[in-house]
């Protein structure tokens, strides 16, 4: 019997996805963002597993809800990926049985043929681009960007819908030629349906002191008002740059 090793779950989700959701979370997770405000996903063995059967019974009491708002399930982590053969199957048969609208969320931290089977079941991809700048990358999350950039153009090529998703810290991800360049990066992407900031917050701080562990952002505020419509603005002229540069 397939069994997923689950983080927690959520039944009323807004943020992930279009209309309400069934969100997911899959425990592990191979990047260490230091923002992370899950940090007890990280870990490969914790979590709690289950069957396949079990989520879909999580999930069939509130099928009206998902249907009426145009929602469905969403699975997110930790990293989604880490478990595709679950995922896939679970994508599976809420198609076969409920035709619901399912969405990755995802780091991209893997590649597109080597999950060919989840990502032909997903209707939404869900891209979290941590850094365009490969250095500040693996100082932010432990690992380089190269896999993340790929799996974009992956994407993009195969012409599957995608939303990506950036958080702002700021003096870590609001350098004005680094979100240019993210501009100029997903300029050149097919099927980007929305891009959206994601401001910083302080909140799974208190997860970090649980774990015992040092919070590397101690301090960091969380980013203006202001200072998140410059991030777009400039996210938007990188962007315009290669557009007009492509025709």
């Amino acid at each position: 019997m397939l069994k997923g090793r689950i983080h927690s779950l959520e039944t009323f989700g807004t943020v992930d996805g279009p209309g309400i959701r069934f969100v997911l979370f899959m425990q592990g997770c191979l990047l260490k963002c230091q923002y992370c405000h899950n940090p007890d996903t990280w870990s490969l063995t914790d979590g709690k597993e289950m069957p396949l059967e079990e989520v879909l019974a999580e999930i069939e009491p509130y099928l009206n809800y998902y249907r009426t708002s145009g929602g469905g399930l969403t699975v997110s982590g930790g990293e989604a990926t880490l478990q595709a053969p679950f995922v896939t199957e679970l994508f599976r048969e809420v198609k076969k049985r409920w035709n619901l609208h399912t969405t990755l969320d995802t780091n991209g931290y893997n590649e597109g043929p080597k999950i060919i089977e989840l990502l032909d079941v997903t209707d939404l991809v869900m891209l979290d681009l941590k850094h365009i700048d490969n250095e500040k990358h693996i100082k932010l999350t432990g690992k380089p960007n190269e896999r993340m950039l790929n799996m974009a153009k992956w994407l993009s090529k195969e012409g599957r819908s995608m939303w990506i998703r950036y958080v702002l810290v700021p003096g870590l991800t609001d350098d004005e030629q680094d979100l240019l360049d993210l501009g100029r990066f997903i300029g050149e992407l097919n099927a980007v349906e929305k891009f959206e900031i994601l401001p910083y917050h302080q909140m799974g701080i208190y997860k970090w002191q649980e774990l015992g562990w040092s919070y590397p952002l101690e301090g960091v505020p969380s980013p203006t008002e202001a200072e998140v419509q410059r991030a777009y603005e400039l996210i938007e002229e990188g962007k315009k740059q290669t557009l007009s540069a492509i025709s």
